[in-house]
């Protein structure tokens, strides 16, 4: 299985069509299809089912491009690393995180590193804790961003100085942005926005197990969804502060979740990680600071 073929399979399931792939990569689509026919061979599946203008993935085509992204990932990021060791100013630095306030004391030590060396690019992957974390595993990331709850054994940590408060997002004309903050119980009956990610972690303990009494009509990775959300009336979004915008425009308010603690955030790596000479700059200068 060559990287190049991969690249050809991921451009052709991207686009919907062999024709546009080919155009893209500037190959012909004979060899395109010679090329895809020869993986498909090769794994003894097929990938795509065509049609007179499209083409569309198989269950084992989704499987593969799940793959070929992972694989496609992890090489890139190894060619990255190895012209980093050359030329510190123009490396890359992969970083994935949670959503979270706290990530501006992460940007304040890139922002430092890109002073000093101003082509250095950060690149940012944002998704919930189990997101981030597989790709951590999977050596596509140097650092992850993450809460308090993860099983921080697994990896080296720095604490980030600073914790998220929790609160709920809601409409400005909701009867609950009348009150100065929310209680647990003000939650029961109300037809709520959440992560799939804190019902599991941070419900059962705030609710002492009676989340059955909740009412989940929607879950979530990113807030800025939420937020629409509860705009157009579907509910009330549980969420950290800061991450929407509630300003005297908009037609969200928050209101702070009273009697939950706040959550700690942390910047970890792997084990035994070795790092790029950019990256190893980076975690000196958080070492630096979160000290």
């Amino acid at each position: 299985m060559e990287i190049r073929v991969l690249r050809y399979f991921l451009e052709t399931a991207r686009e919907g069509n062999m024709s546009r792939a080919a155009e893209r990569l500037h190959i012909s689509q004979p060899t395109m299809s010679k090329q895809i026919k020869e993986l498909e061979t090769e794994l003894g599946a097929k990938l795509f089912i065509r049609s007179n203008f499209s083409v569309r993935l198989t269950d084992a085509g989704m499987l593969l491009r799940k793959r070929a992204e992972d694989i496609l990932d992890l090489v890139d990021k190894t060619t990255a690393e190895f012209h980093a060791l050359d030329d510190v100013g123009s490396s890359e630095i992969f970083v994935g995180a949670a959503e979270s306030e706290s990530v501006k004391y992460f940007a304040r030590a890139v922002k430092t590193i890109q002073e000093q060396y101003p082509g250095v690019r950060c690149n940012i992957f944002s998704g919930n804790m189990e997101d981030v974390t597989e790709r951590l595993d999977k050596g596509l990331l140097d650092f992850a961003i993450i809460m308090s709850y993860v099983d921080l054994s697994k990896y080296n940590y720095l604490a980030v100085p600073a914790s998220d408060t929790w609160g709920v997002i809601m409409r400005k004309d909701s009867p609950l942005a009348k009150k100065e903050a929310v209680t647990l119980d003000d939650l029961y009956g109300l037809p709520l926005i959440c992560s799939r990610q804190w019902m599991d972690q941070d419900f059962p303990q705030w609710f002492e197990g009676n989340t059955e009494r909740l009412q989940i009509v929607a879950t979530f990775n990113l807030v800025y969804n939420a937020a629409v959300m509860v705009r157009e009336g579907i509910g009330y979004a549980i969420s950290y502060d800061k991450l929407a915008d509630t300003g005297e425009a908009s037609d969200l308010c928050y209101r702070p979740l009273a009697g939950v603690p706040e959550s700690e955030m942390y910047v970890v790596w792997r084990r035994y990680q070795t790092f790029t000479p950019v990256a190893e700059l980076l975690l000196d200068e958080l070492r630096r600071r979160f000290a």
